[in-house]
């Protein structure tokens, strides 16, 4: 287990999943195209649903690569690893609208899990990641989004806490 590595990958993986938030704070409506096009399934519910954005994505993608480059873990893994968390994240948003959950609310597991364990997967063998990161990895992740969720909200940052 390197614990410098761990750190920084935590910290890109935060940086991945909270951009978009942050940036929803700062820009508020400003450029805010979903990714679904607005698509309705039978279900009566959206694909991924109005809070998944064009602008989310790419601004994740591009804060994620410029601190990975910053932090020396190259600019290549950090755009895989935040193309991966943001394609975690979409897949819990497609779960969520599915089992009738509305945007933003807490379910525990789906929102962290697929977006911290798909890009630590995809990343293991460049990164020389064990099984063992990989499980402490998801279990900080999951444990630090809660804890910073709780801590947005009382920021005003974010409409609901977990």
């Amino acid at each position: 287990m390197n614990f410098i590595l761990d750190i920084k990958l935590l910290l890109l993986l935060s940086v991945a999943n909270g951009t978009p938030v942050i940036a929803q704070n700062i820009l508020g409506p400003r450029w805010v195209r979903p990714l679904d096009g607005g698509l309705m399934l039978p279900d009566g519910q959206p694909l991924l649903g109005a809070s998944k954005t064009i602008r989310g994505l790419l601004l994740s993608l591009l804060a994620t690569t410029l601190i990975g480059f910053t932090i020396g873990i190259g600019w290549e893994i950090a755009l895989l690893l935040a193309a991966t968390a943001m394609a975690g994240d979409l897949a819990s948003s497609f779960v969520k609208r599915r089992l009738q959950l509305p945007p933003s609310s807490m379910a525990i597991g789906i929102d962290q899990i697929p977006e911290s364990l798909l890009p630590l997967l995809v990343c293991a063998d460049t990164l020389a990641l064990t099984v063992f990161d990989i499980i402490a990895l998801v279990a900080c992740f999951f444990a630090g989004e809660i804890w910073i969720s709780r801590l947005l909200y009382r920021l005003h940052l974010r409409d609901r806490p977990y």
